[in-house]
């Protein structure tokens, strides 16, 4: 088969230790296929979730010289993705990096990591809050959990259970912000499910991936929903295709972690599963280069 060329470029922190951010968008995007640059963000020791007396290294200064080379190097991405921005100042860079590395063809993923179980994080301010807003409406697709969906919409958070007309309703309220794509994580309709739902402005179509429930918080997955979402897409797949994808991904990692991981902060047990993941962008592949598939 020719090879296909997929490029991009990812923006999030690294933390040494306890798989999340750059740690997990970097092997995945890279089982899919895709040539990944990282620009950092920060550097920590370990992610901020459940550990304490972590080191922190803020790379703010450093966005846009090593963005500036890059242009000097005449460098294209087919990708720009986003993920936890650690200032207001880092979202206003990151959006200037945007408008540097677009083109016409270019898609522009943001996870607005911003809080989960009801709340903001306690880093977000009013500003930052506000500047993430103006970044959703640069993307071409958004991957908010419910907690980040509502505050984005300016609604009082509902925890769930939901309806499908409820999740719907908030997708397309996220795509009238300016993406044209939509995916929600951390869905539920009732109790022992829990999922995704996306939905695409363009052919009006809906659809929610549910798997069972899996007690535990496992850090790092939204990233890792992100990254295998991204890669399917940059594979050829449709909207509908690389949410399924990606949902089962990240079930599979769940439940692997949840059997073999005594502590659930160190991260996903992903790398099992890389193999199955690689697989199926080899069928999306095959699926765009087959023109009687795409009748």
């Amino acid at each position: 088969m020719e090879y296909k060329e997929m490029s991009c470029l990812a923006i999030h922190d690294i933390s040494g230790v306890g798989k999340c951010s750059l740690t997990v968008a970097l092997p995945v995007l890279s089982c899919c296929g895709v040539e990944t640059s990282v620009l950092p963000t920060a550097v920590l020791s370990t992610h901020t979730g459940g550990f304490s007396g972590f080191t922190y290294r803020d790379l703010t200064e450093d966005l846009l010289p090593m963005a500036e080379h890059w242009k000097s190097l005449g460098c294209r991405f087919q990708a720009l993705y986003s993920g936890f921005l650690g200032s207001a100042g880092q979202i206003g860079l990151v959006e200037q990096i945007f408008d540097w590395f677009r083109q016409e063809d270019t898609l522009v993923l943001v996870d607005p990591v911003m809080g989960d179980g009801g709340k903001l994080y306690q880093t977000y301010t009013p500003e930052m809050a506000d500047g993430m807003g103006r970044l959703c409406r640069k993307a071409d697709i958004v991957v908010p959990n419910m907690t980040e969906a509502y505050h984005l919409l300016g609604r009082d958070y509902d925890p769930g259970p939901y309806t499908r007309e409820q999740v719907v309703d908030i997708l397309k309220g996220l795509c009238a912000l300016g993406p044209r794509m939509a995916v929600l994580t951390g869905v539920w309709l009732q109790a022992g499910s829990l999922g995704t739902a996306c939905y695409d402005a363009r052919t009006g179509e809906a659809e929610l991936f549910l798997t069972d429930r899996i007690e535990g918080f496992y850090h790092g997955t939204g990233d890792l929903f992100a990254s295998a979402l991204l890669g399917g897409l940059l594979n050829g797949a449709c909207l509908k295709e690389a949410c399924e994808t990606a949902t089962e991904f990240t079930w599979r990692t769940i439940e692997t972690t949840f059997e073999k991981s005594a502590d659930h902060r160190f991260g996903p047990k992903f790398e099992c599963h890389l193999p199955w993941l690689g697989e199926k962008m080899e069928a999306c592949r095959k699926t765009v280069a087959n023109p009687e598939n795409l009748r």
